[in-house]
């Protein structure tokens, strides 16, 4: 397959990386004058847990492809949009016309309804899917992060079309196990507000990686995603249909918090992971945030420890805190 990564962000390196030494052909779409900058090659250090619970660490220096155009009548198969959540709609205007025969895997965090997050982009070349990997380039330009052995691939309400089952197909070739949500709009937004919890412990301390191993300010993260749940019961997510999604946040957090402090902690593929997420002008982070606490507030739900963080997160002079 002939995989075109939109942009050379974390997640696009590493799935591309994984999609390539799976045998496909994998190209990265960069803005003007990026390919310069990039270089011909990315420093790779990674944590692959696909084969092993504890992780092989992979130091290596990949050489990637980059271009800097895409016209209509290009031949790629397969677009893989992973931006964060606020540069969708762009990302999708750009591709609109430009779509080509390909399918396109909405491959991130969605707030809005899942349709209307596409843009002009036709819904039947549409792939629904969430990565389950993470980390960060640091200042040396190294990209130090975690795959896990599992990716996360969804519909709205409808069995797989042939273009997704092409997907997922490209995915397993990568050695990566497949998990289905068909209600894949419920957990979009569960997961996005299991994000918008941690976020806002991790930016009040500075940045997601202050949260490793620190028990006490877990509980508190996980306690905002608890606050958060009725909020996705207000815009229509039925819980009952994601009783495993949301258990992290319903259950004691006297046994949930120390057990997720022992893993970021002590468990390598999650610690690295969190480790990586180090910047503390991280823009994400806040922006989760922000849409999480504005829909709150928009439906009159109730977040006390969401409003008690937004000091920071908040653009300058919107804070109610």
């Amino acid at each position: 397959m002939k995989i075109l990564m939109f942009g050379r962000g974390v997640i696009a390196t590493i799935y591309g990386w994984a999609l390539q030494q799976a045998g496909h052909d994998v190209e990265f779409y960069v803005r003007p004058g990026r390919t310069a900058t990039y270089g011909d090659a990315v420093d790779l250090d990674l944590i692959d847990t696909r084969r092993r619970m504890w992780g092989q660490r992979v130091v290596q220096k990949w050489p990637v492809r980059y271009r800097e155009a895409l016209e209509p009548d290009h031949d790629f198969d397969l677009i893989v949009l992973s931006v964060p959540h606020r540069r969708l709609a762009g990302a999708t205007a750009f591709l609109s016309p430009r779509v080509g025969q390909a399918t396109v895997l909405i491959f991130g965090n969605v707030w809005t309804e899942p349709p209307a997050a596409i843009g002009a982009l036709p819904l039947d070349r549409i792939a629904w899917g969430f990565p389950q990997a993470g980390g960060g380039f640091g200042a040396d330009g190294v990209l130090r992060g975690t795959l896990l052995p599992s990716v996360v691939f969804g519909t709205l309400g409808r069995p797989p079309a042939e273009r997704e089952r092409a997907v997922r197909q490209a995915f397993r070739e990568a050695g990566l196990r497949l998990k289905e949500q068909p209600d894949f709009r419920g957990w979009l937004w569960i997961h996005f507000v299991s994000d918008a919890g941690l976020f806002s412990q991790g930016l009040r301390l500075g940045s997601l990686s202050k949260l490793v191993g620190a028990t006490g300010d877990l509980r508190e993260g996980l306690l905002a995603g608890r606050e958060l749940l009725p909020l996705l019961a207000a815009r229509g997510v039925d819980l009952r249909r994601h009783r495993g999604g949301v258990l992290m946040f319903r259950a004691p957090t006297w046994l949930t918090a120390p057990v997720l402090a022992w893993l970021t902690a002590h468990f390598t593929p999650v610690r690295v992971n969190f480790a990586a997420h180090s910047d503390p002008e991280a823009e994400e982070p806040r922006e989760v945030c922000r849409d999480a606490l504005e829909e709150a507030r928009r439906l009159g739900i109730s977040v006390p420890r969401l409003e008690a963080a937004e000091p920071n997160f908040a653009r300058e002079g919107t804070s109610r805190a």
